[in-house]
């Protein structure tokens, strides 16, 4: 049994991602503040609460220990707000995006290698990235930071893992521009706040944007192969 828990898996992606998923048969578990109604197998959590995760993660985990053949955790949950140049952003806003973007992912990845040390079967993490991480731009510093960080959480754990003796398997995956309630918020910013919103604009009007059920059939298929790469696993999803 392949077994796969996925953060942020009420809406865009990670919904579509959870319902391929459970047409081609795996088990999914998702963790969102709302349910979509996938079906019985999903957590109310609001990820801001890291101190709840590491219990979650194990207990999910603890479920399906016995059948499972492999395990995979999908770090998809992210927020773009607090859009804005920095010196005008509200304090708690950046502790927020911090916490959901990064401290969560971090924890639940923690918690996920702990738990299945000896775990013998396949184990893979997948971050979605953003290539906010890798370039940056005005009035993003605060999302930007957070996808860069965890690019570099995944580098350092793909170095950790290669001496592991049941080794798991590490991708940050940058998916691309997503027609998604993420992008709304986005072409919703002021100018004064975001200087390129014009250029999100046009590309909803150019129709330069992927649709969340494309880019999920293309993780899928990513899912599925060997995530060992020589260029290590800071990835593009349009390049794959």
């Amino acid at each position: 049994m392949d077994i796969f828990i996925i953060t942020g898996a009420s809406k865009g992606i990670g919904y579509e991602l959870a319902k391929q998923l459970k047409q081609n048969g795996k088990q999914v578990v998702g963790l969102a503040r709302t349910n979509p109604g996938i079906d019985e197998e999903f957590i109310e959590i609001d990820l801001a609460e890291t101190t709840l995760l590491p219990e979650i993660m194990t207990r999910i985990i603890d479920q399906y220990y016995e059948q499972a053949t492999s395990f995979t955790l999908v770090n998809n949950a992210g927020i773009v707000d607090p859009i804005g140049l920095v010196g005008e952003i509200e304090t708690e806003m950046i502790v927020r995006a911090l916490t959901v973007n990064l401290t969560a992912p971090m924890t639940l990845a923690n918690a996920f290698i702990s738990r299945l040390a000896h775990f013998t079967g396949a184990k893979k993490i997948v971050n979605i990235s953003s290539g906010a991480g890798r370039n940056p731009y005005e009035g993003w510093g605060v999302y930007c930071t957070t996808k860069a960080g965890l690019d570099h959480f995944s580098r350092v754990i793909d170095l950790e893992q290669r001496s592991a003796v049941n080794p798991v398997q590490i991708a940050s995956i940058a998916p691309g521009i997503i027609d998604t309630g993420m992008q709304e918020t986005i072409r919703s910013s002021e100018a004064s706040n975001f200087p390129l919103v014009d250029r999100f604009i046009s590309y909803k009007e150019e129709g330069h944007l992927s649709s969340a059920e494309e880019t999920a059939r293309k993780l899928i298929a990513f899912l599925e192969q060997d995530f060992q790469r020589a260029e290590g696993p800071i990835l593009d999803l349009r390049q794959l």
